[in-house]
This record gives C-alpha cells, sequence and structure tokens, in this order.
C-alpha cells in the first residue's frame, strides 16, 4: 500500500483465496479504507472495468494467479495499473509471461515473502490441510516430493519474516515393517537449502548468518496419542466437542435467535480463557460477569443466560463487554453438556492408557480391563476407535487376532482403515514378534506438578521443547542438519556481543527463539504447550506450526481415507450423539 500511497487517493485491492485469508488474520476492511483501498475484490471473480483507478493485486505465485491477472489487461485493460506483489518467489517463466503481456501496465512487482497463514500470536500454518494425503497416503507418492517443497518455501517465508536463520535439526526416521519414514529428514535438508539460498539472494548483498533460533522438524507419527484424546481444556475441548467451523461458533440466544461469534485473539476474554482448564472456565466466567453487574450495582444472584440479556438492554456501553462474556458462557455450558453427557467416563479410561498409570500413580498391568467399560458402554464409534487405538498405542501394536475382535467389538469391519492406516505414519499397530521390542522414548517426571486427574496427560511435544529450551536434546534422536551457533542453549545465555541488537522490546525478545514444524497436522493441545513453554522459561520463545490444525474427528477421518484410492473424501461419517 505504501508503494503507491503518493498516487489517487483511492485504490482497488486484489487478492486470491490464500492471501484474503492471510490479510484478514491481521486487518480488518477499516484498517485497510483508512489507507486508502475502496474496495477488496477476488482475483478470480469477473470485475467491472475502473480505468481511472490503480489497482494493487497480492496473490500467491501460481500459472492459476498469473493467467488471471495477465487476463485483466491482455486484450483490455481493466484499471490504470498495476502494483503487483507475490507472497512468495516467483519463477522466472511466470515472471516473464507477465511482462510479456502487461508490462507496460506494471509499476511494482514485489516477493513479500509471507506465504504461511498467523493462525495465533504464536501459532502458523501453511493453510494446507491436503498435505497429509500427498505425504501419507501409498496413493500420492508422486505429489510427496512437490507438497514437502511447497511446505519447506513457506517454512522459509516465516524465518524470512521473523528474520531468522535457524539452525535445523528433525527427528531421526522410524522404521516399521521394513519401511522408513523419513519425511522430517527430507523437509529438513529442503529447508536448510532454501534457507541458505534465500539469505545469499538476500537484497542486503551480504550473507546473513545463523541466529539465536532453532528449528525442529518432527512428524505427526511421533506422538499419536496427543490428537485423539478428550482434552478438558477450554480451546481443545471445544473444537473437539462443539461444531465450531472456520473459528466461527453458531450458537441460539434465549430469544431464539441465532448468533455467531468469532473465536480469535480479538476477543481478549478467549485469549485469556482458551489454555484453562474448563473447571476453571466455568468458575472464571460467572466472575467476570459479576464484576460487570457490580459496576452497575445490578443485585448478585446465580448468573444465568436471561439474566445477562436484561443486563444488556440496559447498558447499552456495557454491551460489548457482556456479549462476549455471553458467547463463553454458552460455549462453556455446551461443553459442559457434553462432559457430564459422555465424555466424563471415557476421560479416566483414556488417561490410564495414555499415561499407563491410574490416579494414585499405580501402573495399568492389564489394559485391556481399562479398555472394556468403554466398549460395552453405548458411547459413539469415534470414541470407541478414539478408546481402542489408545489401548494398542499404550501396547506399542496388538496381536493380529484381538485386533479383528475389537474391530467386531466396534462394529467397523467395513472401516479397519480408521485403525490400520495409522501404520502409514509410523505407528505400529499389528506387533511384531521382534527381539528388539520398539524402545518407548522416556517422559519428563512431572509427579509433582499439579494437575487435575482427568488431564494427568502431557504432549509429547511440550517434553521436546523444554530438553531444546535446556539444550537437553540427544543428537542420535535430533540430528542437525545445520548447526545452530554453539551458544545456543535456549535460555538466553549467551554473551550480549553473540545477541542481535533488538531495536524495540516487542521486536526481539531478549533471549532466542524455538520454532517447532509437525508434518501432518498439529492438535489444539500441542499449540497450547508452546504458550506454556514460553511462559515459563520466558528467555525463548516457541512457535509451533504445521501445514494445518487437526480435531481428533478430522484426524480419523483423514486416516481412514488414506488408503483411498480417489482423491474425494468419502469417508463414512458418524453423527454425533
Amino acid at each position: 500500500i505504501e508503494d503507491c500511497k503518493k498516487s489517487e487517493i483511492w485504490k482497488i485491492l486484489i487478492l486470491d483465496h490464500f492471501t484474503t485469508k492471510l490479510l484478514s488474520s491481521c486487518c480488518k476492511m477499516s484498517d485497510l479504507m483508512q489507507e486508502g483501498i475502496t474496495i477488496v475484490e477476488d482475483l478470480y471473480k469477473s470485475r467491472e472495468p475502473v480505468l481511472e483507478m490503480k489497482a494493487i493485486y497480492f496473490m500467491t505465485p501460481t500459472a492459476k494467479c498469473v493467467d488471471a491477472f495477465i487476463g485483466d489487461f491482455k486484450l483490455k485493460p481493466k484499471y490504470k495499473a498495476a502494483y503487483v506483489y507475490f507472497t512468495d518467489y516467483c519463477s522466472d517463466e511466470l515472471f516473464n509471461k507477465m511482462k510479456l503481456y502487461c508490462g507496460k501496465y506494471i509499476r511494482v512487482c514485489k516477493e513479500l515473502n509471507i506465504s504461511f497463514l498467523p493462525q495465533e500470536s504464536q501459532v502458523f500454518t501453511c493453510d494446507n490441510p491436503g498435505a497429509f494425503r500427498s505425504i501419507y497416503s501409498p496413493h500420492c507418492s508422486q505429489d510427496k516430493v512437490k507438497t514437502l517443497e511447497t511446505l519447506a518455501a513457506q517454512i522459509v517465508t516465516l524465518c524470512a519474516t521473523l528474520d531468522e536463520n535457524p539452525g535445523v535439526r528433525y527427528k531421526k526416521e522410524t522404521v516399521l515393517e521394513n519401511t522408513t519414514l523419513d519425511n522430517a529428514k527430507q523437509l529438513a535438508a529442503l529447508v536448510d537449502y532454501k534457507l541458505t539460498k534465500h539469505y545469499d539472494m538476500d537484497d542486503n548483498s551480504k550473507k546473513k548468518g545463523k541466529t539465536q533460533a532453532q528449528l525442529l522438524i518432527v512428524e505427526r507419527g511421533f506422538d499419536p496419542v496427543t490428537p485423539i484424546l478428550h482434552e478438558l481444556t477450554y480451546q481443545a475441548m471445544a473444537y473437539d466437542l462443539v461444531p465450531i467451523k472456520n473459528d466461527t461458533y453458531k450458537y441460539k440466544s434465549k430469544d431464539g435467535s441465532e448468533k455467531e461469534a468469532l473465536l480469535n485473539e480479538d476477543d481478549q476474554l478467549w485469549a485469556r480463557l482458551r489454555h484453562m482448564h474448563i473447571a476453571e472456565v466455568s468458575e472464571q466466567i460467572p466472575k467476570l460477569v459479576k464484576e460487570i453487574s457490580a459496576n452497575k450495582k445490578q443485585p448478585d444472584g446465580k448468573i444465568t443466560i436471561s439474566g445477562l440479556s436484561q443486563l444488556m438492554k440496559k447498558m447499552p456501553h456495557f454491551r460489548k463487554q457482556v456479549a462476549q462474556k455471553t458467547v463463553h458462557l454458552n460455549l462453556t455450558e455446551d461443553c459442559m453438556n457434553h462432559f457430564q453427557k459422555n465424555v466424563e467416563k471415557l476421560c479416566k479410561a483414556e488417561q490410564d492408557l495414555a499415561v499407563g498409570s491410574d490416579v494414585e500413580g499405580v501402573k495399568v498391568k492389564d489394559p485391556m480391563r481399562t479398555l472394556l467399560p468403554v466398549l460395552l458402554h453405548p458411547h459413539g464409534t469415534y470414541d470407541k476407535i478414539r478408546a481402542v487405538l489408545l489401548y494398542i498405542f499404550s501396547l506399542n501394536g496388538t496381536t493380529e487376532e484381538n485386533l479383528n475382535k475389537l474391530i467386531q467389538h466396534v462394529k467397523i469391519e467395513e472401516d479397519r482403515e480408521f485403525i490400520l492406516n495409522w501404520r502409514e505414519l509410523g505407528v505400529p499397530i499389528i506387533s511384531s514378534p521382534s527381539f528388539f521390542p520398539m524402545r518407548r522414548s522416556s517422559r519428563r517426571d512431572r509427579t509433582q506438578e499439579e494437575t487435575y486427574s482427568l488431564s494427568r496427560w502431557t504432549p509429547v511435544i511440550k517434553d521436546v521443547m523444554e530438553d531444546a529450551v535446556e539444550n537437553k536434546l540427544e543428537t542420535r534422536e535430533w540430528p542437525h542438519q545445520s548447526e545452530c551457533p554453539a551458544a545456543w542453549n535456549g535460555s538466553g545465555a549467551v554473551s550480549a556481543r553473540q545477541k542481535h541488537k533488538a531495536s524495540t522490546q516487542d521486536e526481539r525478545r531478549s533471549g532466542s527463539r524455538l520454532i517447532i514444524f509437525v508434518i501432518g497436522g498439529i492438535s489444539y493441545s500441542e499449540m497450547r504447550s508452546a504458550y506454556q513453554v514460553t511462559q515459563s522459561v520466558k528467555s525463548c520463545e516457541v512457535i509451533i506450526g504445521s501445514s494445518h490444525i487437526v480435531t481428533p474427528m478430522e484426524l480419523l477421518d483423514d486416516i481412514q481415507a488414506l488408503s483411498k484410492p480417489t482423491t474425494t473424501k468419502e469417508t463414512f461419517t458418524i453423527v454425533k450423539e
């Protein structure tokens, strides 16, 4: 926008699907209006020519986008001039094509290096849920290399945006049934190569050395437990149990009208509550509402949603604040209804299977005894599949005979892929009679940490984050693709001479950065871990990202679809009870 500020007051902004998401994640229409943008248009839709105005094109450097752009100028120009911005590196072939057909209309052509989606303040995605199938489906082996290349380029733009040139490490490849899964290794090599190339080509014409940052790359199969457990922290629980689409929660108000709310960091209450346990959230919201009613000398009493609507009518000034609280009262109520109906019964068995011991710390000797009550209770099919998987993971695989019995029990004979396809992620499902049983990585001792009895499991990635920050990651398990500076230990205990000067505190924290990329999707509890570790360490900021964010149901559907030869998902979907 700055580039053509000097010209006419109003301009048109033209976006593709990805840049529309990207822009809406970091600014509102009112912000654009202030900068002189009068209208935002879709690149692919037919538009009326406005010859007296200049157009800013913000798009991905693909043949589809470039062809749509050329279409605006080739025969008859739609606008006075074009200012073109690509999210990423544009190939010479596409650039020359643009120059050939509409060179005289292009005033500016720049690559912005931002082809990732900033999902939250410490979470990013590559906005590519299809990457899961491309990488793990046996039917998509030809797409895999291209997908890894694209993800690598997107990760490099993240590093460039953060002005980091991190040391790159990856989780050692797993070998299962004579198949080696080395996607993390391949992606690490691609990222390192592209990082070097990017900083060699940098406009500053001087080579950028490694910064105080570390990038760890790991595959989804490295922790299969976390993304399928029933979580009881607010954000993870809500996205698992309540139908929230595109971060939009729909609910009915007391007068029966349909309402919707966007769950993002603009909602300060959401940002405060999202990582809390549902028990704390249920306590917090009524307290916050009472604060408001106290401000207006409202008689204290039991907080109900109908009481709140009365409050809103009387106090226009507090409407926005109360509206936020109404949203969260509804959402918490929704979560608690699910919890009391069936999730509470599941949680104890799930936690015992995942942790390997009960609340008292007594080892689970016979996991089948823990699983049986879940199978005998009329839970939904997805819930039973999740429990069966946790049982299998706890044993590092089961016998074929036992697996067949379990599949019959859950009545998924026709859809056994929900369970069997985890093998594509390197997770053992059928135990092999081996002399060398698969070594389970040892976990950090958290017995002294205060937890809720139904939330004892800690995502494995949290152990990794803490080990990385304390410089305790074993090189044998986490080989270096490229070394980071010798002084890196995540704690920020680096001599002042080795640190980059920060112009402002916000621009660069006093310590270092740890960036984690999970191939195949991240769960909301893993996102929470990044904030918790940053909070406890203070001197190291942890950023986590993936191709996309997954809920347990979405992950199971994606796993089941891996063995389907078609690209269309014909998943068997069970209506939630």
